[in-house]
């Protein structure tokens, strides 16, 4: 019989940890301490896996059944749901790592002893700041500073980056251009 919020809500602890069943592989893990887990039990590639899939209350039952119908598409799909979760866990990391302000705080690492203190403090503020008062140009310079140590260093990581300095300084020059103060008019395009 499948589960109900009422029967979830009043689930009390006991010595062991209880299983409630629900449907399709589903079942709540009431623990001793208290705590309830949402899990999916399934089996892939001959071996039986479980799968967690939240705490109640934070995931409600209609939470949990939504998660357990999306793994086993996976699962229909010949696609371990433990080992995509990972891959994507593993995939959000490397992009936190490989992000353009952790390149550029190395960047600056590796510089910064051949700099005075002051002009260092300029930098880290003019990246740190990211404001409309810092002209273009500079921090042009300096991001384009950063995506060469990128492309030198980090392969993988160049190739997500595909040069975009070059292609700003690239705009930057046709928009100098086009609102330069000493030009009557703007270029016909």
């Amino acid at each position: 019989m499948p589960l109900t919020d009422t029967t979830i809500r009043n689930a009390k602890p006991g010595d062991k940890a209880k299983k409630l069943f629900d449907s399709g592989g589903l079942y709540l893990e009431v623990a001793p301490s208290g705590g309830k887990w949402w899990r999916l039990k399934y089996r892939f590639g001959g071996k039986e896996k479980r799968l967690s899939l939240g705490v109640y209350p934070e995931v409600s039952l209609k939470d949990a059944r939504e998660r357990r119908d999306e793994a086993r598409k996976l699962l229909a799909n010949e696609i371990d749901p433990s080992e995509n979760r990972r891959a994507k866990k593993a995939a959000r990391e490397e992009r936190v790592a490989n992000s353009f302000e952790v390149v550029a705080r190395e960047w600056f690492a590796k510089h910064v002893p051949n700099w005075s203190e002051s002009h260092g403090d300029r930098i880290i503020r003019r990246i740190e700041r990211r404001g409309a008062l810092e002209t273009v140009h500079r921090a042009l310079s300096n991001c384009g500073q950063v995506f060469r140590l990128c492309y030198c260093h980090w392969p993988r990581c160049a190739r997500s980056f595909s040069r975009p300095a070059g292609r700003l300084a690239a705009g930057l020059r046709v928009n100098t251009l086009q609102l330069s103060p000493n030009r009557k008019r703007l270029p016909r395009s």
